[in-house]
């Protein structure tokens, strides 16, 4: 599956990428009202986007089907389409995270269980938690790592461009 790097994305594509990540949090996230939604959006859009590394992958109708965000040390985020989960985009994104940019950090909201299994599939391990979120709200946080060997021996392909 190819991972793309979006440089300088568009507004209508940042646009795409918010309608994927409501999508996604509709079918995942049910611990969120409306309310909270409302809230999230325009952060997600206006300023979370902007503060990190954008990666795509695609469908076979070449349509964004899932898409992650990397800060400099930590997995930020990662959004499947509700109608593509199963089929290898979140695996693919987070195999290219930790093998090419060599990111091993993941936050995960307590009540995202979905998001949870995942990550312990993939080989993460709790490390901590946080009873708030990073704006205050009370959606407690697990802190997950994924131990790897040799990570400072490897050179860091991600992150070598401008966002």
């Amino acid at each position: 599956m190819e991972i793309k790097q979006l440089q300088t994305p568009s507004n209508e594509m940042l646009d795409e990428l918010t309608i994927i990540w409501e999508k996604s949090v509709r079918s995942s996230h049910h611990f969120l009202t409306e309310d909270d939604i409302a809230f999230f959006k325009p952060l997600i859009r206006n300023q979370y986007f902007k503060e990190v590394h954008l990666f795509i992958t695609q469908n076979e109708k070449k349509q964004i089907s899932a898409f992650m965000g990397l800060s400099d040390d930590m997995l930020e985020m990662l959004f499947v389409l509700p109608e593509e989960q199963g089929k290898g985009h979140g695996k693919a994104l987070v195999d290219y995270a930790i093998n090419k940019c060599h990111i091993h950090k993941v936050d995960v909201n307590e009540d995202n269980q979905q998001a949870y299994q995942f990550y312990l599939h993939m080989g993460y391990e709790v490390i901590g938690r946080s009873e708030h979120d990073p704006t205050g709200k009370p959606f407690p946080i697990l802190h997950m790592h994924k131990n790897t060997h040799n990570i400072h021996t490897r050179k860091r392909v991600c992150h070598n461009t401008q966002r």
